[in-house]
């Protein structure tokens, strides 16, 4: 049992047999082709949102109000942060599943990312506040993240070092699954969240990565989190990446402007009560 849950709606939609005239039938936008690499395989090279299912450029995707949207259309949607969820779904344990409960309700004070400490995965690529680049060649796969300036650079085909230590994004090898590539990530330390607020993890934590390009514009993303020391059962994601053509990756500085964390502690030292309880 845990205390974190969601539940899932699903919809069907009716059909009709009854043909219209050929005139009359309206077009149905088909899906454009999957660009693909010169050995064959699916090319997820691109700028990508990810936790986005808009089309177009990041400006028209981003047309809504609050944080990341520029404000230009009211009533488009806004992509969350990943510390505006808390833990959809997540199968914790009792004990870890209070631990959540406590970081989300004192309003994530002691969210890693505060301190300017990479997000890690998946967390990366739960929200779409910021864009990601991928660089594929046949023998590996380089991801570039704007938030907070980290990298990962994947070997496909290859394995894991026996070396390896743990770090922030763990360490990653790749292999294709048919058209889709499948990315294995060990060997994390335990310093970050996975997806929303509070959402930790042990050492012992292990990632499936799934990235599937369906069309020119879609990449279809899920991660299966495992950890014997905090879950009861493995934890499945998905979202979706969407490209955003003439955007680029930029530079992301933190430490600078790293001063929130030190008001809030002073705020609590001080008696002031601002947790979501």
């Amino acid at each position: 049992m845990n205390v974190l849950h969601f539940a899932f709606w699903s919809g069907m939609a009716a059909v009709s047999f009854l043909a219209a005239p050929v005139w009359a039938q309206k077009a149905v936008p088909q899906k454009s082709s999957v660009p693909r690499a010169a050995d064959g395989k699916p090319d997820l090279t691109g700028v990508w949102q990810p936790g986005s299912t808009i089309l177009g450029s990041w400006e028209a995707a981003n047309s809504g109000t609050g944080v990341g949207g520029s404000g230009k259309d009211p009533s488009a949607p806004v992509a969350p942060s990943s510390t505006d969820r808390q833990g959809e779904g997540a199968p914790y344990q009792d004990w870890a599943a209070k631990k959540v409960l406590e970081s989300f309700n004192s309003r994530d004070l002691d969210d890693p990312t505060a301190r300017c400490l990479p997000a890690g995965i998946p967390r990366l690529v739960s929200f779409g506040l910021f864009p990601m680049q991928i660089v594929q060649t046949p023998q590996q796969i380089i991801m570039l993240y704007e938030y907070m300036n980290v990298f990962r650079v994947i070997p496909v085909n290859g394995k894991h070092p026996d070396d390896a230590e743990p770090t922030y994004l763990g360490d990653s090898v790749a292999h294709w699954e048919g058209d889709t590539l499948v990315v294995d990530i060990t060997r994390f330390n335990d310093k970050t969240w996975l997806i929303g607020g509070g959402t930790f993890h042990s050492e012992d934590f292990h990632v499936t990565e799934r990235y599937t390009r369906v069309d020119k514009d879609q990449i279809n993303y899920e991660a299966v989190m495992e950890d014997p020391k905090v879950l009861t059962k493995p934890w499945i994601y998905r979202t979706t990446m969407m490209l955003r053509e003439g955007t680029r990756v930029r530079e992301y500085v933190c430490a600078e402007n790293n001063l929130d964390v030190e008001r809030y502690e002073k705020m609590l030292k001080d008696g002031v009560k601002f947790g979501r309880h």
